[in-house]
């Protein structure tokens, strides 16, 4: 996968340097690289943002800088460009899924108070991480990478730890534990040294209902549950 970012602030992504990204760019996995789009200023200052016609607080960034360093871009036919915005369409792990299988990915970064209208022309997608407001692109696009990167089949090493892990099925992990046993007066379940495999698995299973059922029960509203899992949530509905 190749991955450009258009930033004001290519610093900001030093994250990208370390741990899983670092190791997918290693492995020729993933192709990483920021533009600095201050680099096609529209005057001798250099400045990329302007006020907004017909007035308003704050400045708006231009769209010729943007565009100009997108059109430096190697782009194909296939590649999907993202805008991170407030409105957009929340991010969520499927369209994460569905971003980790793609060939090429292009997010823009935004500061100050938007963007010029007309920078929609050009992309695919507008993408929010969540109904806040942040100083900057940045933060959520490194966010929406990890997450979206991760689920390349070469980069985690466990594919089975990415089927179970949380959000994947609208469900939350059930608790995990490791040594040691005790901890004060809190004991590891003691289903988990059984050695017995499918009552591990059965306790698993209903730990996340009910984890979930106690966290995020709207997520319930979307699981595809099993007539089992049905029955725990009636029994903890009762509880």
């Amino acid at each position: 996968m190749r991955i450009d970012v258009l930033t004001l602030f290519p610093e900001m992504f030093a994250p990208m340097e370390h741990s899983i990204m670092k190791q997918a760019q290693q492995e020729g996995v993933l192709s990483f690289e920021t533009h600095d789009f201050r680099r096609n200023p529209v005057n001798k200052h250099g400045h990329v943002d302007d006020y907004p016609y017909g007035g308003g607080a704050g400045m708006l960034l231009r769209v010729e800088p943007i565009v100009d360093t997108l059109e430096e871009l190697e782009m194909t036919d296939k590649s999907r460009v993202i805008l991170m915005d407030p409105a957009g369409k929340p991010f969520t792990q499927d369209l994460a899924q569905e971003w980790s299988q793609e060939e090429h990915l292009v997010f823009i970064c935004g500061h100050y108070e938007g963007f010029d209208h007309r920078i929609r022309d050009y992309i695919t997608d507008e993408v929010s991480i969540g109904d806040y407001v942040l100083t900057n692109g940045e933060l959520p696009t490194m966010v929406m990478i990890d997450s979206t990167v991760r689920l390349i089949p070469e980069v985690v090493g466990n594919a089975h730890s990415i089927v179970e892990e949380s959000h994947q099925r609208n469900l939350l992990e059930h608790p995990q534990y490791t040594r040691p046993r005790e901890f004060r007066g809190k004991s590891v379940p003691d289903v988990l040294f059984s050695g017995h495999h499918s009552n591990i698995e059965l306790w698993q299973q209903k730990e996340a209902i009910r984890r979930t059922y106690n966290n995020r029960p709207d997520l319930l509203e979307k699981a595809e549950l099993t007539d089992q899992e049905r029955e725990w949530v009636k029994e903890f509905e009762r509880q």
